[in-house]
């Protein structure tokens, strides 16, 4: 029995009710008018990016590259960005704090900060030839065995890791410049773009393997043009090759601050992309099985949608809080942002297990056991979410060295268990260690918190929307399985099964949220679709 007052939306509304539950983030930790047109558009074109992302990786790439070519793409990336950032030497956050200043203290025509920061990029470069030439035979016989592909191309992470830092650099001085929806749409479109033009040209015979593979990794030199060439038009950016007197009095503390924040930055990255170039050096098929992660990876990274908007827009308001002492208006962020995200993570992760099936039938054979993969590493991401807003309450507080400390042990635990577990148990060891990492991780910053503050976000609500989500999904999964039985691609078969358990689970699991009143938010939000559902129905 449904008590007095409230209604049930009609399941029709579930998957628009879905698609509007990432604004309940915005809504439950900003006041009114925070928002600012730049936010939302740069919150469409990165739901853009990501779905363009996912149609490459999930959809476009496993049906025309074998799954050691897709590999190979993988490793060219990971590899390219950890080398770009570490070229940087820390002159990124350099920027992003020191840039105003600059600005306010010198000319346009004697601001020297994109200058030097340019020429440490450039410097951290040549550096990274010069290690990458003498580390060759330790490439050559760590991957000849079990990814030669590599090996033959292993050359292509110079270009690719140029443009990338080239790109990073020009993108800080853009977000300066207030051009961040501009920035957000290069960095999200153009490579993409450019992958699907690579892979059509790949099927129809047009262009081979080595050109798609040169190519690809020129993919950011068009980002890059495209934002020099904005940036060119802005009055104050300038290559002004003088050193100034700010850059002389400020340089120890730049330094500084730099150098620390340049470690947690690389130490946080290493530990994401280590496990592709461990699972080619270490496990059995090599490059195929960094292919089979990096699908995985991808699914599971679509979970983090909604904690990158919470992050983006939590910070400068847990900065003022700090700042005001609210300790009341930070345990309230707190607080929501554990519920919000724990009831998007359970719903996408829910949603992507019960079709695990349908998406390793649709893919060939190379990829087998991929569903596995997806279950240990999305349960790790699901945590990381339930966790909330810890990372950026850490952030933001005077105790922001302590998210460095946790940030380098857990890298220290990452690295050695991923290439321990990878070793041992193959493919589904880098698996646990995301999942046993991430755990530990997250563990970390929430006993900070709660010894620190006193700030423990968790009811029984939280246990009870977990045991909701198990329930439905239990009931989604046991339902038969409908395949069209007609000469068509197997993704188009499986969709009708994608369809109906996916409704089945949404049908169970939204009016239940609404009935327990797990989220005023979540409610309030239903309530206005359901008002709105109505009224167009009387008319």
């Amino acid at each position: 029995m449904v008590p007095e007052g409230k209604r049930i939306p009609p399941f029709w509304l579930f998957p628009a009710v879905l698609v509007h539950l990432a604004g309940i983030l915005h809504r439950s930790i900003v006041e009114m008018g925070i928002i600012q047109k730049q936010s939302i558009r740069s919150t469409f074109i990165i739901m853009f990016g990501f779905a363009l992302g996912a149609f490459n990786i999930l959809l476009l790439a496993p049906q025309i590259l074998t799954a050691e070519q897709l590999g190979l793409t993988r490793m060219i990336t990971d590899i390219g960005l950890t080398m770009a950032t570490f070229c940087t030497f820390g002159s990124l956050p350099v920027i992003y704090k020191f840039f105003p200043f600059y600005q306010s203290y010198l000319p346009a025509k004697k601001n020297d900060l994109p200058f030097v920061t340019l020429v440490i990029c450039l410097l951290g470069f040549t550096l990274m030839l010069i290690i990458g030439h003498f580390l060759k035979p330790v490439i050559i016989r760590k991957y000849s065995t079990q990814s030669k592909l590599f090996v033959d191309y292993y050359y292509l992470v110079y270009p690719f890791c140029l443009f990338m830092l080239l790109y990073m650099w020009m993108e800080c001085f853009a977000w300066s410049f207030k051009k961040t929806v501009l920035s957000n749409t290069i960095k999200e479109t153009t490579h993409r773009l450019i992958f699907v033009v690579l892979m059509v040209l790949f099927a129809t015979g047009l262009i081979n393997l080595t050109q798609l593979l040169w190519i690809f990794s020129f993919a950011y030199l068009p980002a890059v043009l495209l934002l020099l060439w904005s940036l060119r038009r802005s009055e104050g950016f300038a290559l002004v090759p003088h050193i100034s007197s700010v850059t002389r009095r400020m340089k120890g503390r730049m330094a500084n601050f730099g150098l620390f924040l340049f470690g947690a930055q690389f130490l946080n990255l290493l530990s994401k992309t280590s496990d592709t170039m461990i699972i080619a050096a270490k496990t059995e098929n090599g490059l195929a099985g960094a292919a089979v992660f990096t699908i995985a990876t991808y699914v599971v990274t679509l979970m983090e949608i909604p904690q990158r908007s919470i992050t983006s827009i939590s910070i400068p308001i847990l900065s003022e809080s700090w700042r005001n002492k609210d300790m009341a208006n930070i345990n309230h962020i707190y607080n929501k942002s554990v519920t919000n995200l724990l009831v998007v993570g359970l719903i996408m992760f829910s949603l992507t297990l019960l079709n695990s099936h349908n998406f390793e039938a649709s893919l060939s054979g190379d990829y087998k056991g991929i569903g596995t993969v997806i279950f240990f590493m999305g349960i790790g991401k699901l945590i990381d979410l339930g966790t909330g807003a810890n990372a950026q309450i850490i952030g933001t507080s005077s105790y922001w060295k302590t998210d460095f400390i946790f940030n380098a042990v857990y890298t220290s635990l990452a690295i050695p268990l991923n290439y321990i577990l990878i070793s041992h148990y193959g493919l589904i060891g880098a698996a646990y260690s995301s999942l046993l990492s991430l755990t530990f991780f997250n563990l970390m910053r929430f006993s900070f918190l709660w010894y620190k503050f006193k700030q423990q976000p968790y009811t029984w609500k939280h246990l009870l929307v977990i045991m909701l989500a198990l329930v439905c999904g239990l009931i989604a999964y046991a339902l038969p399985e409908m395949h069209l039985q007609m000469q068509l691609p197997k993704v188009v078969r499986r969709a009708p099964d994608v369809c109906v358990r996916s409704l089945v689970f949404l049908a169970l699991f939204i009016p239940g949220l609404y009935y327990f009143r797990i989220s005023d938010e979540i409610n309030g939000l239903l309530k206005k679709y359901t008002g709105m559902a109505f009224g167009w129905i009387k008319r």
